[in-house]
Parts: C-alpha cells; sequence; structure tokens
C-alpha cells in the first residue's frame, strides 16, 4: 500500500528476533537448581520476524530521525491500547533512544536484547548465571532492488557487537599492566 502511494518500502527480515513482553530490554529464561527450565516469563525468541521499514521525515522527532521507519503489520503487543508497532527511527533503535513514542523499546529489544539466564532457588532467591549480549538481532536483511541477492542492514540497526576477549590475571598483574599502559603513554607524547 504504501508502494502504491510512493512511498519508498522494503521488507526486513531479522533473524533471532526477541519478542520482550515485559519491555525490560532483556530477554530472561529461568531455572532451577538441577537446570530445568521454569516458566516463569513469556519472553522469547523467535527463529525469524519480519516486518517493514519505509522513509519518512520526521516532523514529530525531527530531522536526526528521518529515514527508514520500522512499521509492523503483525504486532504481537498492544501499544497505547491497540495492536500496532511504529512507526519507530531505525536511528532512534542504533542509537538505543528507546523511550521515544511508537515502540521503540519493543524494536530495539527485538535486535538487541540481552539473553539473560538466571538460577532460581527454593528460597525465592535468584541468581544471573549467563549473559549473551550477541544471541539476539542477527543478519537482519532486506532483498536487493532488482535482484534476489539479499542485503545485510544489520549495521541501519546496531553498531558492531564488540568482541569480548576472556583471559584471567592476578590483581598485580592487572595493576602492572596499567602502570606500562602509562608508561608508553608517556613515551609517545
Amino acid at each position: 500500500v504504501l508502494r502504491s502511494l510512493g512511498i519508498p518500502t522494503r521488507v526486513i527480515t531479522n533473524f533471532n528476533s526477541a519478542h520482550d513482553r515485559n519491555i525490560n530490554l532483556s530477554i530472561d529464561k529461568y531455572v532451577d537448581i538441577s537446570g530445568k527450565t521454569l516458566h516463569l516469563t513469556e519472553d522469547s525468541v523467535w527463529n525469524f520476524h519480519v516486518w517493514n521499514e519505509s522513509w519518512f521525515i520526521r516532523r514529530d522527532l525531527g530531522s536526526f530521525y528521518d529515514g527508514w521507519q520500522v512499521l509492523d503489520a503483525t504486532p504481537q503487543e498492544r501499544s497505547k491500547g491497540i495492536y500496532q508497532c511504529g512507526p519507530v527511527s531505525t536511528r532512534a533503535i542504533k542509537e538505543g533512544d528507546v523511550n521515544l513514542d511508537y515502540d521503540s523499546s519493543f524494536v530495539f529489544a527485538a535486535v538487541n536484547a540481552d539473553y539473560v539466564t538466571w538460577i532460581c532457588y527454593s528460597n525465592k532467591r535468584k541468581e544471573r548465571i549467563y549473559s549473551d549480549t550477541r544471541k539476539i538481532g542477527k543478519f537482519i536483511s532486506t532483498k536487493a532492488v532488482g535482484t534476489n541477492s539479499r542485503v545485510d542492514v544489520t549495521a541501519n540497526y546496531k553498531y558492531p557487537e564488540v568482541k569480548e576477549i576472556s583471559f584471567k590475571i592476578s590483581y598485580s598483574q592487572y595493576k602492572n599492566s596499567l602502570m606500562d599502559d602509562r608508561k608508553i603513554l608517556v613515551t609517545a607524547v
């Protein structure tokens, strides 16, 4: 419909798409002490989810947010009392502006939520035991114009994931490495 009105529009597919029911920007999984999944949340991760993007000027938000806007024709949650989603600026999603109108927090979570596993103890205490910051929002794609090729538009939605380098050193080694860094900095000046 939007294309017939002359509005540029394209279909977007998000793989490992988060469905954050409580809008806390994380997908929470709960397990008991034996590792059995407890169904304490309605959060989920879908293999993929599809929505549309259309090119709009955003006079309501300012020119910073002009450009591609997310519109979901199949919203799963109520927004302001009705089933709707968008228009959400992809720029707002990338910048983490989750407090804007039109479901920016929901779309942000769909592409960038943390996947967090909690262990629940019998005394109602819970402890975070795992957090994956890179699982959600993979290969966000659209179809290329004039061909059947895939165009990766992930960079429109989020900054590149930072590689975490895991290593263990003693505190004194860490402290000494800071001193070495200072020496290098002073030498370089």
